[in-house]
């Protein structure tokens, strides 16, 4: 097997860290040293707090800030966690890559989408910027309420997970956009976790 990078991408209740995990599993059955990032926190103390304070709905951050703060954690995260490994012979697995930042900053806030590209291609290396293996995880309109409702966002101290229905429209069309700009494979989350696994792994090729 060659050095991945593989994203898993897609709003809030698809099940994108219940499927790295299985991933990274599979892989290290494998023999290969894997690494699971969350993005923008990861396993990095500074990204992590800048994680926090990006989710605390208290603060209230202008958009603006919210994509300055973002790239700043993703780029900590690169050269600090994810770029060693990848030099070493490991596979990184990242739930969320900038795209969130074009999904919930851009098409949920409405920050100009080219700006956000252009911050982004500005202070993260190419491979990043598209990453070599990815895939978008999405769900039908009705299941993506149910599971939204079932963990009671409407309450949630989280910034992005407290907004209203319209907002987590625009965001789940803009994941649609997001695909088709980079030409990133989307997938039905619905079906059960193991039918899902064993679909990504055919998708990228490691099955």
């Amino acid at each position: 097997m060659t050095i991945t990078y593989y994203v898993i991408e897609g709003q809030d209740s698809t099940g994108k860290s219940t499927q790295a995990e299985l991933l990274a599993q599979y892989l290290g059955e494998k023999g290969k040293e894997v690494e699971i990032i969350e993005e923008p926190g990861g396993n990095l103390e500074v990204a992590r707090i800048i994680r926090e304070l990006l989710k605390n709905k208290d603060y209230d951050l202008d958009p603006y800030t919210n994509v300055l703060l973002f790239t700043a954690a993703r780029r900590e995260l690169w050269t600090k966690r994810i770029k060693p490994l990848l030099s070493r012979g490991g596979d990184v697995i990242s739930t969320r890559n900038w795209w969130s930042t074009l999904a919930y900053q851009g098409f949920g806030q409405g920050i100009d989408l080219d700006l956000i590209r252009s911050i982004v291609e500005q202070t993260m290396p190419e491979e990043y910027v598209h990453p070599e293996k990815s895939v978008i995880l999405v769900l039908p309109e009705e299941e993506r309420i149910r599971r939204q409702k079932g963990r009671n966002y409407a309450s949630s101290k989280d910034t992005y997970e407290s907004q209203p229905e319209s907002f987590q429209m625009r965001v789940n069309n803009g994941y649609l956009k997001i695909s088709e700009m980079f030409r990133s494979p989307t997938y039905d989350a619905s079906p059960s976790i193991e039918k899902i696994q064993e679909d990504l792994r055919k998708l990228f090729g490691i099955l």
